[in-house]
């Protein structure tokens, strides 16, 4: 299950992922390219809802803005999430504190080799690979802590 990202020119898939502010992972879908980013973010925010119980802000970068989003995802979080869209300022690199989280989380998620590339034929078993990396990573933290 590969398709075509069109924006970024790749083939290949789109990894969503719903993280805490501490960068641990609480939900994740894995879709073709040329998936919707809006339309995954809420499917993964529905099925991450009873997670993100205490949820009052969501940061979100630039693709994810737009009044019927901001709607959809006070539909499926309830009507006190805030969301706030974290956009870039110029197009060099400037790390925003918010947006750092996500991309932090990301970046670990490379280290583990079977996540560097797309290696896996279905998107069930990429997923699963990310969720035994964030465990990895939850326990290496656990064990030092």
């Amino acid at each position: 299950m590969y398709g075509f990202d069109g924006g970024k020119q790749v083939k290949g898939r789109r990894r969503h992922i719903v993280v805490d502010t501490q960068g641990l992972g609480v939900g994740i879908l894995v879709t073709e390219a040329n998936a919707s980013e809006r339309l995954g973010a809420l499917v993964i925010l529905d099925e991450s809802r009873e997670k993100l119980g205490q949820l009052q802000k969501l940061w979100v970068d630039g693709g994810y803005c737009g009044i019927k989003f901001h709607q959809a995802v006070q539909r499926i979080c309830g009507p006190q999430v805030e969301v706030e869209v974290v956009k870039r300022q110029s197009k060099e690199f400037k790390a925003l504190p918010q947006r750092w989280i996500v991309e932090r989380t990301f970046g670990w998620l490379n280290r583990f080799r079977r996540l560097s590339k797309d290696y896996e034929l279905h998107s069930e078993v990429s997923e699963g690979m990310i969720y035994g990396a964030l465990l990895k990573v939850m326990l290496k933290r656990l064990a030092v802590s």
